[in-house]
């Protein structure tokens, strides 16, 4: 398989889809978190019965579907995903025949920074 790259203007007109995903993404974990937390409490409850339970497994099994077949068909797309939490996105890059990472962060307007494939976001860089 080719691996994709992509310029920063074709990074750039994805993130109306980026962001769109990573909010759905972080309402997900949010939701999977507290139905985790009510499963744990009905497991020591004395009333819960095996069908509340067994509802509760099933939502969390989908809920997880979910979100692996969103970040699936992001990978998919070349996108990497790297923290849902601070949604924090990598698009692979060629920068003067280097290979690099355009690296967004959530909350910024554009695609604007870059790092090298083992850098990190700490290693961040400014686009000419």
């Amino acid at each position: 398989m080719n691996k994709k790259y992509f310029t920063p203007e074709e990074a750039n007109q994805l993130l109306p889809y980026v962001r769109e995903e990573i909010s759905f993404l972080q309402g997900l974990k949010s939701q999977f978190q507290d139905a985790y937390r009510e499963r744990e409490h009905l497991k020591k409850s004395q009333s819960a019965t095996d069908d509340d339970l067994f509802t509760l497994e099933c939502k969390l099994e989908f809920m997880e579907m979910e979100a692996q077949m969103r970040l699936q068909h992001m990978a998919a797309s070349g996108i990497q995903v790297k923290d849902i939490d601070v949604g924090l996105v990598d698009f692979p890059a060629l920068l003067n025949g280097e290979e690099v990472l355009l690296c967004w962060r959530e909350g910024e307007e554009a695609v604007e920074h870059y790092h090298g494939l083992y850098d990190g976001f700490i290693g961040r860089k400014k686009l000419d």
